[in-house]
C-alpha cells in the first residue's frame, strides 16, 4: 500500500480519533500532522482540556508518521511534558516528522501547538513489525 495513503486508511478505521474530531491536515512518507478543536466535553474538573486531549492528538500524529513507511508500526514507550493549560475552543495541531528510520526503533518528538505556541512536547519510540499494511 501507498504509505502516503495509510494515515487517511488508520483514521477511516479509528473510533477513538473520529470521536476526538482529529483531522489530517499532512501527510507524506515519515511525516503527518493533525488538529483538532478542544469541545466541551474534553475538559476536566478544573474547566480546562484533559491532559489526555493533547496527548491523543500527539500520539495519533505519532502513530500516522510511523505507518506511513508501509509496515505496521506500534508506540513501545511514550511521554507528554504539558507547557500551559488549554480551553474549550482551542484548535491544536501535533506534527510528527521521523527523520531517521531503523529496522525495528524509530524515535520521535512531537510539537503540539495553538497557533505558533508551543503548548506541549511528545515523545515516543515505535516499533516496527514485519507485517505489510495491505490496500
Amino acid at each position: 500500500m501507498n504509505g502516503e495513503q495509510i494515515p487517511k486508511k488508520m483514521l477511516d478505521q479509528d473510533p477513538f480519533s473520529s470521536w476526538l474530531g482529529i483531522e489530517i491536515l499532512e501527510s507524506g512518507i515519515g511525516r503527518c500532522k493533525v488538529a483538532l478543536t478542544i469541545r466541551k466535553d474534553m475538559l476536566n474538573s478544573m474547566g480546562k482540556a484533559h491532559g489526555g486531549i493533547s496527548y491523543s492528538l500527539a500520539d495519533t500524529a505519532f502513530g500516522f508518521a510511523a505507518n506511513t513507511h508501509g509496515k505496521y508500526a506500534v508506540s513501545i514507550e511514550t511521554s507528554i511534558n504539558h507547557m500551559v493549560a488549554l480551553n474549550e475552543g482551542d484548535y491544536l495541531t501535533a506534527e510528527s516528522v521521523i527523520e531517521k528510520v531503523s529496522n525495528k526503533l524509530g524515535f520521535n518528538i512531537i510539537e503540539v501547538k495553538r497557533g505558533n505556541e508551543l503548548v506541549a512536547l511528545f515523545k515516543g519510540v515505535v516499533y516496527r513489525t514485519q507485517k505489510e499494511w495491505e490496500e
